[in-house]
């Protein structure tokens, strides 16, 4: 049902349901559920004055909306859920995608299961213990797993292919499965010590681990009693590096919300068997929502991808929506999770800890803010450009004497890479190595769409000096774009001419720009510079590889992955196998003397 906002709520349906809130353009910036959709909507429109600065700005914005009923909240609450991540509109709390973060997995469907870094989480039967605050966390965590337990280290194709054990196996850190017949039931033993570990379950382990100690010792296998007491000190160790902050030892989720005009934070501290794990926390703009709302979004999307889902999450606000939302994790969990707003007690005090640091983080995000604002701010002065470059694009190419040419587009907003907008570009029409062509043939792809081409950049800076930020001069004209963007180009120092820094250029101006004190602006744009290089350049490496795995055998019909296998295998290479004789060729299983004679004629 599309409705005039003017006409607030008239006609729209009491029943439950989920509500779409579209702009002028007919794009759908808002998604919200209701138990009620006319006095949800209504609340819009009838109260703006109660309404903050903000979501009275944002309400202005709302053109049409249109409701869809539901039989029950569960059902709106789940529809509501898929139609966020569907249109992904502009004024909802969306969490970023968590392959961004690692994880590790641990494989069980393989005899010998061992632990890898991930950072994309599927449902193919694998147990994942994550998402970690970083790289060097879960890394750190990896070590002394590795250290600790005897799961294997090498990968899984490693681990069909080997013929003789590696060095873990030699210094006693690995059982070698990949070469010797280790006892499945003992080595499944180390992995749910393992999974215990991982779940926080330390002093479980550690008393299991004691009572075998114990228990050979007993039996006097004074070797096996040893292995097991460097175990134990090893974990006690790590237990100790852990703070504890609660007596009751349980599991459980703290959220928090701290919020600012221009941002807001949610902060999830992790608290398993007592033991606080860690902290992250969750960045978000401009949202409609009120700090309940946020809090709900933030549970459906957050829990639905998590491997794990404590007995309890601890919540900063009373939420009317709490036992609909507990009835939808005891579906995912398969146990019943309890969402609990703590007013006193040793569960507010975890509540407070985890407000106080949501609020400083907030704090030093706001600080970083106006420091990227300010800088941007010089910038612009420093440049003499019309308006400030919130939205910043650089463009790098990468190529080896013409080979597998690619282009790659970073792009900075607000003085931070915003990597949800790179692209990377092959370059198509460019039969032989030319960087400059190769440059127009990007700029034209990325700015030539019309409409499509949107949002444009503030400022364009391509690298490679005069030479390529001509070219981009040339094609920005030719669009009609010149009005749109500023261009600028930047050129690596010439140290052999003493050259000390980098050179920025801007169209009209012979010198390239002095920035004398102001080095740290030069520094930022040499920062996003570097980056495009990057990416381009691992985008072009990932290429070549793809392309150095092309065989000539690829080309012969007859020739699938089994018989060229077969053939690489026999031969070694495609000389030996184009030196050999259709006899010799057909010698081999699986090769008939047609498919030899195939490849005789192809190799020619």
């Amino acid at each position: 049902m599309k409705t005039d906002p003017d006409k607030k709520s008239f006609g729209v349906s009491s029943e439950p349901g989920v509500y779409l809130m579209r702009d002028a353009c007919g794009k759908i910036i808002y998604v919200g559920k209701a138990g009620n959709l006319k006095k949800r909507i209504g609340s819009y429109f009838s109260r703006q004055a109660q309404l903050d600065i903000k979501t009275r700005a944002l309400v202005n914005k709302i053109s049409t909306f249109e409701t869809i009923i539901t039989r029950t909240e569960k059902e709106a609450l789940i529809l509501e859920s898929n139609l966020i991540k569907r249109h992904k509109p502009r004024y909802n709390v969306i969490l970023k995608d968590d392959k961004r973060y690692p994880s590790l997995r641990l494989d069980i469907n393989s005899p010998y299961p061992n632990l890898t870094i991930v950072r994309d989480i599927k449902k193919n039967g694998s147990i994942y213990f994550g998402p970690f605050a970083s790289s060097n966390a879960v890394r750190e965590t990896l070590k002394i797993i590795n250290k600790t337990f005897k799961l294997r280290k090498c990968k899984t194709k490693e681990f069909k292919k080997r013929s003789r054990p590696c060095l873990n196996f030699q210094i006693k850190a690995c059982f070698a499965p990949c070469c010797f017949d280790v006892d499945k039931s003992a080595y499944h033993e180390i992995v749910k010590e393992v999974a215990m570990f991982l779940n926080g379950r330390t002093s479980d382990l550690i008393c299991k681990i004691k009572n075998e100690m114990i228990s050979a010792a007993k039996a006097q296998s004074f070797e096996q009693a040893a292995v097991l007491r460097d175990k134990l000190f090893a974990i006690e160790k790590t237990l100790e590096k852990q703070v504890v902050v609660t007596t009751d030892f349980k599991d459980r989720d703290v959220l928090a919300v701290a919020g600012s005009p221009e941002h807001y934070l949610i902060t999830l501290m992790f608290i398993r068997k007592g033991r606080l794990l860690g902290i992250r926390h969750y960045s978000f703009s401009e949202t409609m929502s009120d700090n309940a709302e946020m809090i709900g979004a933030f549970i459906t999307q957050y829990y639905e991808k998590t491997p794990f889902i404590p007995n309890e999450i601890l919540v900063p606000i009373h939420l009317i929506d709490a036992p609909l939302l507990e009835d939808w994790l005891y579906i995912l969990k398969g146990e019943k999770v309890n969402i609990l707003h703590p007013k006193r007690g040793e569960k507010a005090r975890l509540l407070n800890m985890a407000i106080k640091n949501a609020e400083d983080r907030l704090k030093d995000q706001t600080a970083s803010d106006v420091s990227d604002m300010d800088l941007l701010s010089r910038l612009c002065k420093r440049l003499k450009m019309e308006r400030v470059p919130l939205r910043i694009e650089c463009f790098d190419n990468s190529n080896i004497s013409g080979t597998e040419p690619v282009a790659g587009m970073v792009v900075f907003e607000k003085g931070k890479p915003k990597r949800s907008s790179y692209r990377k570009y092959r370059i198509k029409t460019v039969p032989k190595q030319d960087d400059y062509a190769y440059m127009a043939e990007v700029l034209k792809r990325r700015y030539g769409k019309g409409a499509k081409s949107n949002p444009y950049p503030d400022m364009l800076m391509v690298d490679g000096g005069k030479g390529q930020m001509n070219i981009a001069v040339s094609v920005i004209k030719d669009l009609k774009l010149d009005s749109y963007f500023e261009v600028i180009g930047i050129a690596k120092k010439d140290e052999k001419s003493g050259e000390k820094e980098d050179k920025i250029y801007k169209p009209g101006r012979v010198n390239p720009i002095n920035f004398g004190r102001e080095g740290d602006l030069l520094l930022f744009l040499q920062r996003i510079r570097d980056e495009a290089h990057r990416f381009a350049i691992t985008f072009h490496r990932k290429r070549r590889g793809k392309a150095s795995l092309y065989s000539a055998l690829d080309a012969i019909p007859s020739v699938g992955k089994k018989r060229k296998a077969i053939l690489l295998k026999h031969f070694k290479s495609i000389k030996k196998i184009r030196a050999a004789t259709i006899e010799e060729l057909s010698a081999l299983p699986g090769i008939s003397h047609a498919v030899a004679r195939s490849v005789k004629s192809a190799l020619k």
